[in-house]
């Protein structure tokens, strides 16, 4: 957990992030690190240019709750159809997330929110 965080600086993800020819790992994994360690006002910015992908490219996926602090939350079954994986690989998958990051990623559907 403590290892991603000091694999990276924000100067240097913000550079590979205006970068016209890294690879998508690379890229990907300075947007994670930015959505983790970064300053509010670029996860806040990078929070929303993730929601707004995700209705671009995937508009059947909708959230069916929210956490506390206001975080969408999907059905795990529903992420893995729309991804075309099975539920077990979306949810070992996400669980290795809060492995790494030691950051809480699925919640029971009592943990949820609607928005009215």
């Amino acid at each position: 957990m403590e290892n991603f965080k000091e694999q990276w600086t924000l100067e240097a993800a913000m550079e590979i992030l205006q970068h016209p020819t890294v690879d998508s790992r690379t890229w990907a994994e300075a947007v994670e690190w930015l959505l983790l360690h970064g300053p509010p006002e670029i996860r806040q910015l990078l929070q929303q240019a993730a929601g707004h992908a995700t209705a671009e490219c995937f508009p059947e996926l909708k959230p069916e709750g929210f956490t506390a602090d206001g975080e969408p939350c999907y059905d795990i079954s529903a992420v893995a159809r729309t991804l075309g994986i099975s539920e077990e690989e979306a949810a070992r998958v996400v669980a290795e997330k809060e492995r790494q990051h030691g950051i809480r990623q699925l919640f029971d559907r009592s943990e949820t929110r609607k928005l009215q």
